[in-house]
């Protein structure tokens, strides 16, 4: 593992789509910049911002004045925080007022905050004048390590998580790692998930290097910046290997068909944070792993011993208020986008750093599994 670093060098990994690469840029303090980055790639352009009533009051100021620093015209729109702003109403909002703030072909949406406002403000992006560009300038530690990459944008359903939308890559991430020490530690907590995950699906030094580090990661440290880097850095090499997820970007939804089931049932509210709920599904996808053969129990144990260091949930019985049954899980499970043909696909583990695509897993050895699990 190499070392960290130092705090005060940005990083900047490369998306390498062709024909539509971007960069991601990490660091500390780039917020006061993010007006010259803009204008660098788009002179001219003007911005929409999209943000949540909860970063506005945080962070748009200066987004502002580093807009206004550049010579650049903004608008804002603001919507409430959190996952009930990703439905249709709240889309169609946003959409109508990208078109009144004349956002045209040539302009740029940013999508100020963390996960909920990169996928909205991102879809919207993709649909209105059948496409306008945007830059992602994520929140969260969540959205600087997975949701602010790789160009899924969506809004939920009712049947589920994320199943209205479109692949919409970003020109830009500007990942302000300052921006995380505003965050409540339950926040970031259910971001470091997300952190875990790439250790967990594919680089067990990662996973090794976080149990010894993932202290200074929340302090602060040169640590976040590496940590959010090598994230970054997997994610970006992945969906450069696969955009559209018709291979192996599929793994990084490590432990999301669970978690994202887990979620629904949760009504997507406060109760249980995306991150949580992928802590949760990562713990189910290593214990089922374990039960049918595939993994070491020691490694299954290795996981739950580690979330539960860093404070995050490791069973469904950490889920406050009622709990969904077998059966309901499973019809929730079926709606996941990696389902084919009604034939349900999950994301399982030989052990830490070595996942897999699981075809045609039997839904009957599922529900038992369930039905242990909340016994």
């Amino acid at each position: 593992m190499t070392a960290p670093l130092r705090a005060s060098d940005p990083m900047i990994v490369d998306v390498a789509l062709a024909g539509r690469a971007y960069d991601i840029v990490i660091g500390r303090g780039l917020l006061a910049g993010l007006g010259q980055r803009v204008a660098a790639l788009r002179p001219g352009a003007r911005v929409a911002i999209v943000t949540d009533d909860v970063v506005a009051t945080r962070h748009l100021a200066q987004a502002e004045a580093s807009f206004a620093q550049a010579g650049i015209e903004t608008s804002q729109i603001i919507v409430p925080a959190g996952e009930s702003s990703k439905c249709y109403a709240v889309f169609e909002r946003v959409c109508e007022d990208i078109i009144a703030a004349r956002i045209e072909r040539g302009d740029l949406v940013v999508a100020l905050g963390g996960g909920v406002i990169g996928d909205l403000a991102g879809f919207a992006a993709s649909a209105v004048r059948r496409g306008v560009d945007y830059v992602q300038v994520p929140t969260t530690l969540l959205s600087q390590v997975d949701s602010s990459v790789g160009g899924k944008t969506a809004i939920n359903s009712r049947h589920g998580k994320n199943l209205v939308g479109a692949f919409h890559q970003p020109i830009l991430v500007v990942a302000d790692t300052a921006l995380l020490d505003t965050l409540p530690q339950r926040i970031m907590r259910a971001g470091y998930a997300e952190v875990a995950k790439y250790g967990l699906l594919g680089d067990a030094d990662f996973f090794t290097w976080l149990e010894t580090n993932w202290r200074d990661v929340f302090a602060g440290t040169a640590a976040r910046e590496h940590a959010i880097a090598v994230s970054c850095r997997m994610k970006a090499q992945i969906v450069a290997r696969d955009e559209r997820e018709t291979g192996d970007r599929a793994l990084l939804n490590l432990g999301h068909t669970f978690g994202h089931a887990l979620e629904a049932a949760a009504g997507f509210s406060g109760r249980l944070y995306h991150g949580e709920a992928i802590s949760i599904g990562m713990v189910l996808a290593f214990a089922f792993s374990a039960k049918r053969g595939l993994c070491a129990q020691a490694d299954a144990e290795r996981v739950v011993r580690h979330f539960t260091a860093v404070g995050l949930p490791t069973r469904i019985a950490d889920i406050p208020g009622e709990r969904p049954d077998a059966d309901r899980l499973i019809e929730l499970i079926g709606q996941d986008k990696k389902v084919k043909r009604g034939r349900l696909t999950f994301i399982l583990v030989h052990g830490i750093g070595r996942s897999f695509v699981a075809p045609d897993v039997d839904v009957a050895d599922v529900r038992e599994f369930l039905s242990g699990q909340l016994a």
